[in-house]
This record gives structure tokens, sequence and C-alpha cells, in this order.
């Protein structure tokens, strides 16, 4: 299932079932997964591990050295989980010392076309990551997120699970879960409900999460006055700890 034109360097790992288009170009210290199918015209190089089932298609730049000044040529590396899909020209780069040394990738994501993905972000599982969307270095984004065409997130931004952004946004600061934004800068635009009710979430719990939402942006309250009635509230509601644990960690402050 290799096409003859494809060039893989000896030392790289294929597992049974992996396909490889013509002229794909496989480097020393990849590794690739049961069932992986990688399209024509793709480059992985690196210290980079593709799980199982994923699908790479044509163009795409997997492991490449990272758009770091400071990177040296150390060993470090990029992880990607199993069953993703990576469209064309998307372009993911391996970590950075300064940081993990690790770029990661988790399951499912839905990842289009000429998306960017620098050194050290962390992506959770079940994304969507449309057109052109493009994380710089060292961010973190959770589970079930959704970041529309041409988003731009900033260095060590932090986005929450089950969060949203619509096209175009430039996100310069921590979007926490369940919140939805856009604009130049963001701006905050409710709680991502229909998303909620979708993966199971109760009317209750996304009532609960409307009201959380209403604490921390519409009460008129200080971050840490909303913080203590958060905090109070999620002892009731279980839903709500991911919102609690988010505000409570360092990073660039909120979209507030």
């Amino acid at each position: 299932m290799i096409h003859p034109s494809a060039i893989i360097h000896p030392g790289a790992k294929i597992a049974e079932g992996v396909e490889i288009g013509p002229f794909s170009i496989i480097g020393e210290h990849v590794e690739i997964g049961e069932g992986t199918w990688i399209g024509p015209h793709v480059v992985l190089t690196g210290h980079t591990r593709i799980g199982r089932e994923n699908r790479v298609f044509q163009f795409c730049s997997i492991g490449e050295r990272p758009q770091d000044k400071k990177y040296a040529g150390e060993p470090t590396r990029l992880e990607i989980g199993d069953r993703n899909t990576i469209r064309e020209y998307c372009n993911f780069n391996i970590g950075t010392a300064q940081d993990t040394g690790v770029t990661r990738i988790g399951d499912d994501n839905w990842v289009m076309a000429s998306v960017h993905i620098a050194h050290d972000c962390q992506v959770g599982s079940n994304t969507v990551l449309a057109n052109n969307v493009t994380l710089a270095g060292h961010v973190t984004i959770g589970d079930w997120v959704i970041l529309g065409g041409l988003t731009a997130i900033h260095q060590f931004t932090r986005i929450g699970p089950h969060a949203m952004c619509g096209g175009g946004t430039i996100l310069l600061q921590d979007l926490p879960p369940f919140v939805m934004c856009t604009g130049n800068p963001a701006a905050t635009h409710g709680t991502n409900s229909e998303g909620l009710r979708r993966r199971g979430f109760s009317a209750s719990a996304i009532a609960a999460i409307k009201r959380a939402y209403k604490t921390l942006y519409r009460s008129g309250l200080t971050l840490d006055e909303a913080k203590a009635e958060l905090n109070q509230a999620a002892a009731g509601v279980p839903e709500l700890q991911p919102l609690v644990d988010f505000l409570a960690e360092p990073g660039r402050g909120i979209v507030r």
C-alpha cells in the first residue's frame, strides 16, 4: 500500500495497513500507526508519532522544525492521536526545549485546509479547526472546541473545552469553557448552548452554565468576586467544575 514513488527512510516505523501516496516523504524518526492513510506529496519529518486511522491529505508538512529562532536542533517531538482528519496544506511543528518539548494533538479532530499548529501547542480531542486557523506557539485548546475560519490565536493563550470562536476572530486572551466569542479583538457572545445540547448536556446543566456566564460577564462583579460565586455554584453542579478549574489557573487573563 506504499506507492513506489514515495521515499521512506529505513528507520521509519510503518505499521500494517498504512497507505502512503505518490511522492510523499517519510523521515527517519517518524512512526505511523495502523490503518493511517497518507495522501500524495505529504512530508512527515522530525520525531513524529502518528496514531491509528488518521487521514492526512496532500501537501501537508507534519513534524517540521519550529518557527522559533531559539530552536537549536533539539530532538523535540510531535505526537498525533487516532482518527484525525488533516486536510490539504496543513503544517504542524515539533516542540521546543523552552516548553515541554512536545506538540500534541489528540483524537478525532477535524482539521481543515491550511491550518498552522505551531510548536508546543496542546490540542485536545473532538475539535474542529476550520480553514486557515493559526495557532501561535504554546497555545492550549480543550476538547470539543470549534475555531471558525481565519481565526488567529496569540501565543500562550488557553481555550477551554466546548468553547467556540467565530470566523475571523483574533484571540489575545484566554477563552473560558463553554463561551462563544468573535471579533478583533475578541468579544464574548454567550454560551455554546447548541453544541452542549448536541453533546448530551442536560437542560438543567445548560441552564446552570448560562447562569455562570451571567455571573462572570453580566453581573458587574469583579473577577475575584465572580470566581467566588462560581466556586459555590459548582458544588451543586459538577458540569461547572471545568469552568472553575480553568479560572483558577494562571494565564493571559480571560476575554471579558
